[in-house]
């Protein structure tokens, strides 16, 4: 059995949505057990009702809250984020700030993990959120896993979408009208599927 993880925070469910999509492509992965999670809100909630987020947010509310020592009964983590500024969003960055004893035993090292996001704008951080989150992966000793070209919808020039060689990427726009297209929740559900494969064959489960 090879054990996958996907944590992420969402706002306003862009990145839940993408989540989904990660989590059904590692699904169809031969013995693969697969478990989301989100990671807790630090914004008040008098603030998430009136910028609309909290009803956003009701969706997924039965998603369970990650603790971090958990992530290290997984092969494989998928992280999502939503893009702040070009890095990860601030309930994300807690959250990993809060993995030290992981760290310090050494208990994520030579697992894989791989990143996937939202951003409001088409050139609004998608990759540089991404590869510095690879940062804090690479600290911990993790195998990075992206999407290779081998994804052919990374080639599509026929409409605006998200996806990278770094992973899977969608576009809200910024009053988050845009919801993920068919073409980016493929390119989520393909990178699901890679990295749980490659966890597989690392791990011989």
């Amino acid at each position: 059995m090879t054990r996958v993880q996907v944590i992420f925070y969402s706002m306003y469910g862009h990145v839940y949505q993408m989540a989904e999509a990660v989590a059904a492509g590692a699904r169809e992965t031969p013995g693969a057990e697969v478990k989301l999670f989100q990671v807790p809100e630090l914004v008040p909630e008098e603030a998430l009702v009136k910028s609309g987020a909290k009803a956003a947010r009701d969706v997924f509310k039965n998603i369970p809250f990650a603790v971090p020592e958990q992530m290290a009964e997984a092969d494989a983590i998928l992280f999502g984020t939503p893009t702040r500024f070009g890095n990860m969003c601030a309930q994300m960055r807690n959250f990993m700030d809060r993995t030290t004893k992981l760290w310090l035993a050494g208990a994520l090292a030579g697992k894989v993990g791989s990143v996937f996001v939202s951003t409001a704008t088409q050139h609004g951080g998608q990759e540089t959120t991404v590869t510095s989150f690879h940062s804090t992966l690479l600290h911990h000793g993790m195998v990075i896993v992206g999407v290779p070209y081998t994804e052919a919808r990374l080639m599509n020039m026929k409409e605006i979408t998200g996806g990278s060689p770094y992973g899977a990427s969608t576009l809200a726009d910024v009053d988050g009208s845009r919801k993920p297209s068919e073409n980016e929740l493929a390119i989520a559900r393909f990178q699901g599927r890679h990295v749980a494969d490659i966890a597989r064959r690392l791990f011989g489960r």
